[in-house]
């Protein structure tokens, strides 16, 4: 059933970017949610439950300034500390693992689902509040993680029917740990990075000095995931970058080894969205859809935030989130089941009958006159209509 839309009174308008979510998308949202939780139980990742709110110090824990800017704060009044409405899933999950969970066999699969609000919305992303739903995985550095983020992102989406997917990986690490391997200063390395991010070669070429040749290499590598790879091999970089290297292309051929068809492109340079990540990351999209479906990658579990930048301590982890209000526009619209009006007074043998069969019963709650009967139904959004015991289609106004 579809309920017509009007315009809200004024007292009912909602700030920018705090949607309502109306039938049928919240109902179909929420079965998408359910299944991909399903599917991500079938293969071992435990569901958790963080609260809504928490102290900002260990919320934001391990995490970027971008999260931190986007987190509404809020004060404690029962301990005058100040808490936080979480703006992202990850750090909370990795909190569990690194204190609940801590003794818990690794790698440790944790799956969540649940809302988040933001400060402020993005030109991709203009929603504040939004579903998420992902999995992560903490314990390993193995490219078979990501290989497996990759896999059961890819494959739970096409479960729901979404087609046309395609995974964009990057490695966030690579330009800085280049940019340290040839000793340049913080501020060129920021103005080399503003450049790499607008895709400017003549940006670069002006601030990278020897090392804009392979800057720009690497910024025209950027394709499909086979020759960028080869495009990668044929540069040559330090050895510091050697390892981003091996481990990138391992996680490609274990991808393609598990999804043969599944497009997949590489940006070398890319970062942003990436500020807290350490390691092989990637976005997920489909044609014609538009925005991200989710987003994953390698992160140091339980890290603090002065550490982030270093890479020492917690727990080298991997996961990925799916955007769910992106994931419904993706796949198939859902399958309508029939709405069955039944008169007052119906037997409710009869309607528990009617609703195992896959329908859709809405009763009555006062006595009608039989010829106004149809009329009611069609009013609540009825196709069908129980009469003399049996179900036969609401009959046209006239009839």
């Amino acid at each position: 059933m579809s309920i017509p839309l009007r315009h809200p009174p004024h007292h009912a308008l909602l700030p920018v970017g705090l949607p309502d979510v109306l039938p049928p998308d919240a109902d179909h949202e929420a079965a998408l949610v359910e299944r991909l939780m399903a599917g991500f139980a079938d293969h071992g990742y435990q569901r958790v439950k963080p609260p809504l709110l928490e102290f900002t110090d260990s919320l934001l824990a391990g995490t970027d300034e971008t999260l931190a800017h986007q987190t509404f704060r809020v004060m404690d009044p029962l301990s005058g500390k100040m808490m936080g409405i979480r703006p992202d899933f990850t750090p909370q999950v990795a909190r569990i693992a690194a204190s609940r969970l801590v003794h818990a066999p690794r790698p440790l699969r944790l799956a969540y689902a649940g809302q988040v609000l933001r400060v402020s919305g993005s030109q991709l992303r203009p929603e504040r509040e939004f579903g998420q739903v992902g999995v992560e995985l903490i314990g390993t550095d193995r490219p078979e993680a990501d290989a497996e983020m990759i896999l059961l992102a890819a494959h739970s989406l096409a479960d729901l029917g979404v087609a046309h997917l395609s995974v964009d990986l990057c490695v966030p690490t690579l330009v800085p740990t280049l940019c340290r391997a040839w000793g340049l200063d913080p501020v060129v390395t920021a103005r080399l990075r503003q450049a790499l991010d607008r895709k400017d070669a003549a940006g670069v070429a002006a601030v990278g000095g020897e090392a804009a040749l392979v800057l720009g290499q690497l910024m025209a590598a950027a394709g499909l995931a086979t020759g960028a790879l080869a495009t990668l091999e044929a540069i040559a970089l330090p050895a510091a970058a050697e390892s981003d290297r091996r481990h990138l292309a391992q996680v490609v051929r274990l991808v393609h080894d598990g999804a043969p068809d599944l497009m997949l492109t590489i940006d070398l340079v890319e970062y942003r969205g990436f500020e807290y990540q350490d390691g092989v990351s990637f976005t997920l999209f489909s044609r014609g859809v538009g925005g991200e479906l989710g987003v994953g990658g390698r992160y140091r579990a339980g890290a603090t935030r002065e550490s982030v930048s270093t890479g020492i301590g917690g727990e080298p982890a991997t996961g990925f989130t799916l955007y769910a209000d992106t994931v419904v526009k993706a796949a198939p619209p859902p399958v309508v089941r029939p709405r069955v009006y039944l008169p007052h007074g119906t037997d409710p043998a009869t309607a528990g009958r009617l609703r195992a069969e896959g329908r859709v019963t809405v009763a009555g709650l006062a006595p009608i006159d039989e010829a106004a009967a149809d009329d009611e139904a069609r009013r609540l959004g009825c196709a069908l209509i129980l009469a003399s015991g049996t179900v036969r289609p609401v009959g046209r106004v006239g009839d």
